[in-house]
């Protein structure tokens, strides 16, 4: 027999964790891919602005416990939708840690239905602005247990 075949979740969330290696600001490596029948429309991780020096190469721009020179993962791959004419609406986003409140709002208003994450992320706000929308909010641990893959 062979290896067992991953569910289309596990097969996403791997490719976000993937993504999440080209990620230029060490104090998290995110990633995100949006996809939309089963296809990937847009993937994005957390780095800074287009010709802006990132993290790995000048240092983190800290504000209130924050880096600020990087945008979000999530925000990377809803700005590259808008860049290409890539309607995202009706689609899933797979993220590799649980999504902040602003992205949660970007997230909402991009018209996404379904946001399956992997680490935690304490923002009870990103949580009820989700839950109020009603966007699926579903954690997906990762990595699976050895006996699920």
């Amino acid at each position: 027999m062979g290896q067992k075949r991953p569910s289309w979740d596990e097969y996403f969330m791997s490719i976000a964790f993937q993504v999440a290696t080209r990620s230029t600001c060490d104090r998290a490596h995110v990633g995100a891919i949006i996809v939309k029948e089963k296809r990937i429309l847009t993937t994005g991780y957390n780095g800074a602005p287009m010709g802006l020096p990132h993290c790995d190469d000048v240092g983190h721009l800290m504000v209130g416990g924050h880096c600020v020179r990087t945008l979000h993962a999530e925000q990377n791959a809803i700005i590259q939708a808008a860049l290409h004419g890539v309607s995202v609406r009706g689609g899933t986003i797979y993220v590799t840690h649980q999504p902040c409140l602003t992205c949660a709002k970007m997230i909402i208003n991009a018209g996404l239905v379904r946001v399956v994450y992997a680490g935690e992320y304490p923002d009870p706000l990103a949580v009820q602005f989700l839950q109020e929308a009603r966007v699926a909010l579903e954690h997906f641990p990762w990595p699976l247990a050895e006996e699920d893959s």
